[in-house]
């Protein structure tokens, strides 16, 4: 039974890092071929770890990204996310999106976070998202398993590398982007001194 607590665990600290590592799918998938637990219960209980890990992101990242970037990068990042947070249905639409791509969701939780973006005005779609395509990623385990070297090379193919490379794109934008220029007088401008 205590298997399942680490499931919980482990996806909460996979997706509580403001970096890319492995997706929480894949400790959920580990756990439940290894101790051939329920994959219902994994699935609640990863998809639960996995959505507290990104909250706790999302209140953290504000604090972290005020020591390492400029205040007035910031001030812009804050103003994009006040725009996006009048669209509420919007944001909605696009987070449950993005998370049933398969796509790192930690440039959406980081980027939301610096923008200081309020985690309910996500959560929500996140949670719908997650579940849905963690639920495809943890059904298909066993055959993963089975195909154990596929996987191995899978690691580095091209869908997790271009995913990667998107995810790192979709964090520049909101970081080199001058958002006050583009929103207020239609210029774009890139900023790329933004670093204390």
């Amino acid at each position: 039974m205590w298997y399942y607590f680490i499931v919980f665990i482990a996806a909460f600290i996979v997706d509580l890092v403001p970096f890319f590592g492995p997706p929480a799918w894949t400790v959920m998938v580990f756990f439940q071929i290894r101790y051939d637990l329920n994959i219902w219960i994994v699935l609640v209980i990863g998809v639960a770890g996995s959505t507290l890990g990104r909250y706790v992101l999302s209140l953290y990242i504000p604090v972290l990204s005020a020591k390492v970037i400029k205040t007035k990068k910031n001030e812009d990042i804050q103003f994009i996310g006040q725009k996006l947070a009048k669209n509420g249905w919007e944001v909605q639409l696009f987070v449950l999106l993005y998370t049933l791509m398969p796509l790192p969701s930690t440039p959406l939780f980081t980027a939301a976070g610096m923008a200081k973006i309020k985690p309910m005005h996500i959560i929500p779609a996140f949670i719908a998202g997650k579940f849905t395509s963690d639920l495809i990623m943890v059904l298909t385990g066993s055959y993963a398993v089975k195909n154990a070297t596929a996987i191995a090379n899978g690691f580095l193919s091209w869908q997790t590398i271009s995913g990667t490379m998107l995810g790192v794109i979709i964090i520049c934008i909101f970081l080199f982007i001058d958002w006050h220029k583009l929103l207020q007088e239609k210029k774009f401008r890139l900023n790329f001194n933004i670093w204390k």
